[in-house]
């Protein structure tokens, strides 16, 4: 089977949905599928460490479409194709004969993927990542928010008739498809972890942060409280510099490792400074995916505080490279931890996160009990083990959609019916 994925968002652009469209094309192909991806030329990457070779993961690369791309008005990282470059996008996916479309965004580059499926007979199939009606309000700041939620609504509804069948992640956007009455096959599908990026042992992880404390001193000999991803509002990492002075206060040996970077990083370096923490953070800015299994790895608690992840995958990450999770009750987070499972999901608390996180660092058994559980745990989030239900999806949906007749093939099956019963 021949795919082809598009996608609005792809590397050196880092978020949610870039690693799920590169861990599910890498899996697809493991399985013997092609995969070919269409998304927007980036031309300046972003500015992503790498700092150890011990991780580094090669492996063939699907084939990518870049069309030519403009800046956004909304974020310095994204680009937005250039939509005349409609045309060509589909004469360079003809010499691939893609037997299903998987649209994994919602602007220019997924009008070309419904462009396409529609032009050549193939079905579409949607992935719904991305909440925008929870992000908008923080890209759009100086706009009134209802208007703009209506026209989203509008797109999305659009979308949603358009798609042959839905993949949306968690059960919280089952209700939201819902909510549209557009009457498709909806599938739940979660995005899987690639062991690949976590095959490393004690000795390398020493090393690693070895280097890591080189480059970081306030690292040294320190007890690391790590949150990785995007750095934006949304992901309310202004709550980890609340309860911050009060876990120092008990425990000075600990740290907070902020790995990531985005429009938020200067605010909350800003904010570092205000509560006189910058003795206690870290920011590294993005750092290869190679690396970041090792910055799991080395640190000692994974810190969540989103209230709007669509998945959060990076809490199965961490689970996965064996350090407990606390994190927030919301969306995505509730689904993966389904309740305290590798850790502790709290309410949008700061007591009682706070108290969580006390728990791991002053009660070692406790502390090996949930490690050991986080790593069993993440076991049922292993990518091939997704990859072979999104497959059963893309055949039930090309067997669902049967091929529809073009004006001219229609003309044809008309004349010959009329032959037969004449």
């Amino acid at each position: 089977m021949t795919i082809a994925m598009f996608t609005d968002a792809y590397w050196p652009r880092i978020n949610g949905v870039t690693v799920s469209i590169d861990t599910y094309s890498h899996a697809l192909m493991r399985m013997g599928h092609k995969v070919v991806i269409v998304c927007p030329l980036y031309l300046n990457a972003a500015d992503i460490k790498k700092i150890s070779n011990n991780n580094g993961v090669k492996k063939p690369e699907p084939a990518i479409i870049q069309v030519p791309s403009l800046p956004t008005v909304i974020s310095k990282e994204d680009r937005v194709a250039q939509f005349h470059k409609m045309l060509w996008v589909a004469k360079q996916l003809e010499l691939f004969h893609p037997d299903i479309v998987h649209i994994n965004s919602e602007f220019v580059v997924a009008e070309f993927g419904f462009y396409y499926a529609k032009r050549h007979n193939v079905p579409a199939v949607y992935t719904f990542h991305t909440l925008w009606e929870e992000y908008i309000g923080n890209y759009f700041p100086s706009f009134s928010v209802p208007p703009i939620k209506f026209i989203l609504r509008r797109i999305f509804k659009l979308i949603l008739k358009r798609s042959a069948a839905v993949i949306v992640p968690t059960t919280q956007i089952v209700e939201v498809v819902k909510k549209y009455r557009i009457k498709k096959e909806i599938y739940l599908l979660p995005t899987g972890i690639d062991p690949e990026y976590f095959t490393f042992n004690h000795l390398q992880i020493a090393d690693f942060r070895g280097t890591m404390e080189m480059m970081y001193p306030l690292l040294k000999d320190k007890r690391i409280l790590l949150f990785a991803g995007r750095v934006t509002k949304e992901k309310n990492i202004d709550f980890l510099l609340r309860i911050l002075p009060g876990i120092v206060e008990k425990h000075p040996e600990t740290v907070l490792l902020i790995v990531g970077d985005g429009p938020y990083l200067a605010d909350l370096r800003d904010e570092c400074e205000r509560l006189n923490l910058t003795n206690h953070c870290v920011f590294t800015g993005y750092l290869e995916r190679g690396d970041l299994g090792m910055v799991y790895a080395m640190s000692d608690i994974f810190v969540f505080p989103s209230l709007t992840e669509t998945q959060g995958l990076v809490t199965i990450e961490a689970m996965y490279a064996g350090i407990p999770v606390v994190a927030i009750g919301s969306m995505g987070v509730i689904m993966v931890m389904s309740g305290n499972n590798g850790g502790f999901m709290v309410q949008n608390d700061e007591h009682e996160f706070t108290t969580r996180v006390f728990d791991l660092l002053e009660d070692a058994g406790l502390y090996q009990r949930k490690a050991e559980e986080a790593k069993d745990f993440a076991q049922n989030w292993i990518i091939d083990n997704m990859t072979v239900k999104l497959v059963e999806i893309y055949e039930k949906t090309m067997k669902a959609s049967p091929p529809k007749l073009s004006f001219g093939e229609k003309i044809r099956w008309c004349v010959l019916k009329r032959e037969k019963t004449g």
